[in-house]
C-alpha cells in the first residue's frame, strides 16, 4: 500500500533515535526489508490511540462516579448533551448489544473486555484518518494484522478453556469417517481468519483514507466534505464488521458442545420433558 506522509512522519523525523531503534530490529518478515522510522510511524500512531482511549476512560470514570450534577448519587443520570462520556457510553452499549445479541449476556459480559477493547482500537484508528495531517493506524497490515492475531489466540483459549477437547474434536465433524476430510477442511478455514479480517479492514481503510487525501488536495471545499462523510460510513461498518467478527468468533468457539447438539437439526426431542410453565 501507498506510505502517506502525515503529522507523525514529521514528528519521528524529529527523534533520529527512532530511526536507529528501527533499524537495530533487523528485517521485516515479510520481504526482508529494513525497517525504517515510516516503517514505525503506526506503531507510533497506536501508542498515540492507546493513551487517548486510556485518557478519555479515567475522565469517564470521574465523571460517572461525580454525576453530571456533581453529586455522586446523580450519576445514575446521563448529560443532557454530547460529551466525551456520553460518546462513550454509547459507544460501549452498541458493541455490548452487540455481543449479547449473538452470545447472551452472560458470555457477553465476560468476553466484552476483548472485543470491547478491539471495536475502541479499530474504530478511534480509523477516525483518525479524517483529521486532516493524520493517517490511521489500520491502514497499515502490521497494525491490523496484530489485532486480528490477539482475537484469533483469544477465542482458541476461550474455546479451549470452555469445552476441552471438544473444541478440537468438533473440527472433525460429525462422523469419524468424514475426519479426514473435514478436519483439514475446518483448519484451513480456522487459520485463515486472522487473514481475512487483517486484510480486509487494512485495505479498505487505506483506499478510503487515499481517496480523502486525493479530493482533499484537488478540490477545498464541498466534494472533501461530501467523501468525508461517506469516510466516516466507511469508518463505522469496518470497525462494526471487525466487532462483530470477532463475537461471532468466540460465540462459536465458546459454544458448548451439548447446546450444540441440542439444536442439530433433525434431531428428535422428547416432549415429556419440555417444562409446561414458561421460564420466569
Amino acid at each position: 500500500m501507498p506510505e502517506h506522509t502525515s503529522f507523525f512522519t514529521y514528528l519521528i523525523a524529529k527523534f533520529p533515535i527512532l530511526g536507529e531503534l528501527a533499524h537495530s530490529l533487523g528485517p521485516t518478515l515479510f520481504g526482508h526489508k529494513p525497517v525504517t522510522a515510516h516503517t514505525i510511524e503506526p506503531f507510533v500512531v497506536s501508542i498515540f490511540i492507546v493513551l487517548i482511549l486510556v485518557v478519555a476512560a479515567f475522565l469517564t470514570r470521574a465523571k460517572i462516579a461525580q454525576g453530571p450534577s456533581g453529586v455522586a448519587d446523580s450519576a445514575i443520570l446521563p448529560e443532557d448533551k454530547l460529551t466525551t462520556r456520553t460518546f462513550l457510553e454509547l459507544f460501549v452499549s452498541t458493541v455490548y448489544d452487540t455481543m449479547k445479541d449473538a452470545m447472551g449476556a452472560k458470555r457477553a459480559k465476560r468476553y466484552f473486555p476483548v472485543v470491547g477493547t478491539a471495536a475502541a482500537f479499530v474504530f478511534f484508528g480509523n477516525l483518525l484518518g479524517l483529521i486532516p495531517g493524520f493517517a490511521p493506524p489500520t491502514s497499515s497490515w502490521n497494525i491490523t494484522l496484530g489485532s486480528a492475531l490477539v482475537v484469533f489466540f483469544a477465542f482458541n483459549y476461550y474455546g479451549l478453556k470452555e469445552n476441552g477437547f471438544g473444541y478440537i474434536k468438533h473440527l472433525a465433524g460429525p462422523v469419524w469417517w468424514l475426519a479426514f476430510l473435514i478436519f483439514p477442511l475446518e483448519l484451513m478455514s480456522l487459520l485463515i481468519r486472522p487473514i481475512t479480517l487483517s486484510v480486509r479492514l487494512m485495505l479498505n481503510m487505506s483506499v478510503d483514507h487515499l481517496l480523502v487525501s486525493i479530493f482533499h488536495s484537488l478540490v477545498v471545499l464541498v466534494i472533501p466534505v461530501v467523501i468525508m462523510l461517506l469516510g466516516t460510513l466507511v469508518i463505522a461498518v469496518q470497525a462494526y464488521v471487525f466487532t462483530l467478527l470477532s463475537t461471532v468468533y468466540i460465540a462459536l468457539a465458546t459454544e458448548h458442545e451439548e447446546h450444540v447438539e441440542d439444536h442439530q437439526p433433525g434431531k428428535k426431542h422428547d416432549i415429556t420433558q419440555i417444562p409446561l410453565q414458561p421460564p420466569a
